[in-house]
């Protein structure tokens, strides 16, 4: 297989301008479909050391913070993957970390060989952190998925090794909504086929098949930051809205939940898929679930390959029960751009690419710029603030923890962060080496098999750090530790 390589367009010199804005409004704050803590204050500029503590040192009223670093380390090492936004790398430029950031995802052992060295990585979807990959992360201690999924990781193995996962669950659902809305009028038109047979030089006026969206029924499954955005631009332009979620949640506008997944297939015109990856969505739209359509029905996946059985939905539009579908996800994709999307990626690669009124496109849902922008904003953000003061607000695989800024009144203060098993005895253990010293403030939490554990510490001089360090390494319950000052 040929290395990959960029895709230049017709386009590519007629460079727009897209405004990079950092307030713009990605998701609906809206706290019944989601958990409290990931809701995180945006990011503002240039005080966005503290935008997930909700802490800013905008006002001359307020101490001004302590720019933390780790006793331990001289230069934080840094590597990006899958060409990571250029408004991320700028932020952790700007920190004096040493930044590399490649274009593309790396195979495992030329992965293995970079992750070896680096303190902090942050990827997208393509690139592959499993558990032998983490193994020889000696120095690593948290990774940034600038994305939304996290099921590239092992998040579980991550965590056994101290090492925090940090994603960004909102930045793209704008922009994935908006594609939705756009494959919806594509489909009801087919506008593909009709655009493709006037690139060939035919042309073929027609209306048969052809509808408007307006009174069609939009069923949407997975009601979260995605669907709920969906839901009230679907709603705008005249459709009825009904979803399926596990949890039961208030809808927006006139949208309405339906029981069953069953009940939201068999009144839809439009099916459209936001869901996980998990056990429970693999193949969830399978030969069963396409019966149960309407003849004629709509399908739309911009979630995850692994929720849709792609060799029945050959079938299914082959034999029209399908009218069109638009797929942006696959079972297997290429790590980079280029010539890849073929059989010997999937073995039915071929069937689906000769289907009509089928809309394919490379994972690009959150391909814009606003998205991206935001994206590498967010992620950054929470990876200066583990790096620079051990916040966990918003990691995936760890308990949220977070203390308030230390301040340059506190000269001679020490953070210190403790990442150990959740058995019984550590707070006791971990505050008698501490002992000598005043205990500022303290916080913990556990979630499964790992605990964390944060406490500012002061009148510590710094030649004594080494030896907190060092008695708190010897715990039998440890799993990562690191001194702040």
């Amino acid at each position: 297989m040929s290395p990959p390589k960029d895709i230049v367009g017709g386009i590519s010199n007629l460079t727009r301008q897209v405004s990079n804005s950092l307030n713009l409004s990605t998701s609906p704050t809206l706290s019944f479909h989601s958990p409290p803590s990931s809701f995180r204050q945006p990011p503002s500029h240039p005080g966005f050391k503290d935008a997930r503590s909700g802490s800013f040192h905008g006002g001359s009223a307020r101490t001004a913070a302590k720019q933390l670093k780790p006793f331990d380390t001289k230069d934080i090492k840094v590597l990006l993957l899958e060409n990571v936004n250029a408004t991320g790398v700028n932020i952790l430029t700007e920190q004096g970390y040493q930044v590399e950031a490649l274009k593309s995802s790396l195979p495992e052992d030329q992965l293995i060989e970079k992750i070896r060295d680096v303190h902090v990585i942050g990827i997208r979807s393509k690139t592959k952190l499993t558990a032998r990959v983490l193994k020889e992360a000696r120095n690593l201690i948290v990774i940034g998925c600038f994305c939304i999924g996290t099921n590239q990781v092992d998040l579980s193995f991550a965590a056994q090794q101290g090492i925090a996962v940090f994603n960004s669950p909102f930045s793209n659902s704008r922009s994935v909504a908006e594609l939705v809305v756009s494959e919806i009028i594509a489909l009801a038109r087919q506008l593909t086929d009709r655009s493709m047979e006037l690139h060939n030089g035919t042309w073929n006026k027609v209306s048969k098949g052809c509808w408007e969206i307006r009174g069609k029924t939009l069923g949407i499954v997975g009601y979260g930051h995605i669907g709920s955005q969906l839901s009230v631009l679907a709603e705008a332009m005249g459709m009825e809205v009904i979803y399926y979620d596990i949890l039961n949640l208030m809808g927006l506008g006139t949208a309405k939940q339906v029981p069953t997944l069953d009940a939201l297939l068999d009144q839809a015109d439009f099916v459209t898929l936001h869901v996980p990856e998990t056990p429970e969505t693999k193949n969830m739209i399978s030969s069963e679930e396409l019966e149960k359509m309407k003849k004629g029905a709509y399908l739309i996946n911009n979630a995850r390959g692994s929720v849709m059985d792609i060799p029945a939905l050959i079938e299914a539009m082959r034999s029209g029960k399908i009218a069109g579908a638009a797929l942006d996800v696959y079972p297997n994709e290429p790590a980079g751009n280029g010539d890849y999307f073929n059989s010997d990626l999937n073995t039915w690669t071929q069937d689906l690419r000769g289907l009509k009124n089928l809309i394919l496109t490379p994972h690009i849902g959150g391909s814009t710029e606003e998205a991206q922008s935001a994206i590498g904003v967010e992620v950054s953000v929470a990876l200066t603030k583990y790096v620079n003061e051990g916040s966990t607000l918003g990691a995936v695989n760890m308990p949220e923890v977070n203390l308030r800024s230390l301040t340059l009144d506190e000269p001679n203060c020490v953070r210190v962060v403790y990442i150990h098993k959740n058995v019984p005895g550590v707070l006791r253990q971990v505050n008698a080496v501490l002992h000598h010293h005043n205990i500022d403030k303290q916080s913990s939490d556990s979630r499964g098999e790992v605990a964390y554990l944060m406490a500012d510490v002061s009148d510590v001089k710094e030649e004594e750090i080494k030896d907190l360090f060092q008695s708190l390494e010897e715990l039998s319950s440890r799993i990562r530790t690191r001194m702040l000052y």
